[in-house]
């Protein structure tokens, strides 16, 4: 097999005409490259050079291989843009794993932000329930995730790295015409004789209602089992019950239904649980340039999202950054 490098030298010495100009451009000694062309002559079995009075030239052979030679070296130098180009993010993929109420609310803003910085870069998101984007983070279908976790269901997984980005506080949801609306404290002990809309299937926001009433002493009487959260704050509004639920999964609040927070019943352990929102990476694979800088905008979109200030009139519409 013929060594690439001595192709490449060749390459030099058909377009310079002179084994010690071509020597200098690759950094070597003459001597180095007259042995490396003997080398090479001997790898294609027949003379590729001519030595003439002043300088050289090639052999119909060596101007055939040359043209070779010139040819590896521009896919070299293009492999290697394409390399400088990934490190500045000039082009490539980004693969993200994420969760409905994360895909509408936060995500959004962290997409447009980046493809704004890097619109050279690529973007591609992989929905899906818990389980699933773990098992994508494995596989490396993508190369960061959006997951979350309660304090009863904390993620444990080695293979995976989590930073958490917010915690994301548990909020009541009322028709506007609630006098809750007028309320200086809301807590869930006062609110066994409401009626509850649920979300279905065995969503694990069903779980937080239910182990939060328990631990406020009472067992939720169940109105409605609601797929969406848009159809949940329906109910809501035509008075059918009341809704626990994550804060950002109701970004994109109705009109006629009010966020309220709840406050402790007597102890920290009786108030709704916050869940948390984290930001997962494999363990065992470097992060590319494209996911870190993905990573670094999630971060900063998330905190869009804590800002203390917010009141319960703002709860239903998280002020955009």
């Amino acid at each position: 097999m013929l060594n690439v490098r001595r192709l490449l030298l060749l390459a030099e010495v058909a377009e310079r005409g002179s084994l010690t100009a071509a020597a200098e451009a690759l950094s070597m000694t003459t001597s180095a490259a007259s042995q490396q062309m003997s080398l090479l002559e001997r790898e294609a079995g027949q003379p590729l050079i001519e030595r003439l009075p002043r300088g050289v030239r090639t052999t119909a052979a060596g101007a055939a291989l040359a043209e070779r030679g010139r040819t590896i070296r521009r896919e070299l130098q293009a492999a290697e843009a394409d390399l400088e180009a990934f490190g500045h993010l000039d082009r490539g993929v980004v693969t993200l794993g994420s969760f409905p109420t994360a895909s509408a609310s936060l995500l959004p803003l962290a997409l447009t932000r980046f493809r704004r910085a890097h619109p050279q870069v690529r973007t591609v998101v992989r929905a899906g329930v818990l389980a699933q984007l773990r098992e994508m983070l494995h596989t490396g279908e993508v190369e960061l995730s959006l997951l979350w976790d309660y304090d009863w269901n904390r993620i444990d997984d080695d293979q995976l790295i989590l930073t958490p980005l917010l915690e994301d506080p548990t909020v009541l949801v009322v028709p506007t015409s609630s006098p809750l609306v007028a309320s200086d404290r809301v807590r869930l002990s006062d609110l066994a004789e409401q009626e509850w809309i649920i979300r279905a299937e065995n969503h694990p926001v069903a779980d937080v209602l239910r182990r939060a009433c328990r631990q406020a002493g009472f067992e939720p009487r169940i109105a409605y089992a609601s797929h969406d959260y848009q159809e949940a704050q329906a109910m809501v509004a035509a008075g059918l019950g009341l809704v626990l639920a994550p804060r950002l999964a109701l970004t994109n609040r109705r009109s006629d239904v009010r966020l309220l927070p709840l406050s402790h019943d007597r102890s920290p352990d009786t108030a709704p649980p916050a869940r948390r929102i984290l930001l997962a990476t494999p363990a065992q694979r470097a992060a590319t340039p494209a996911a870190q800088t993905m990573a670094r905008v999630l971060h900063a979109v998330a905190r869009g999202f804590t800002d203390p200030g917010l009141d319960r009139s703002q709860l239903g519409a998280v002020r955009r950054r």
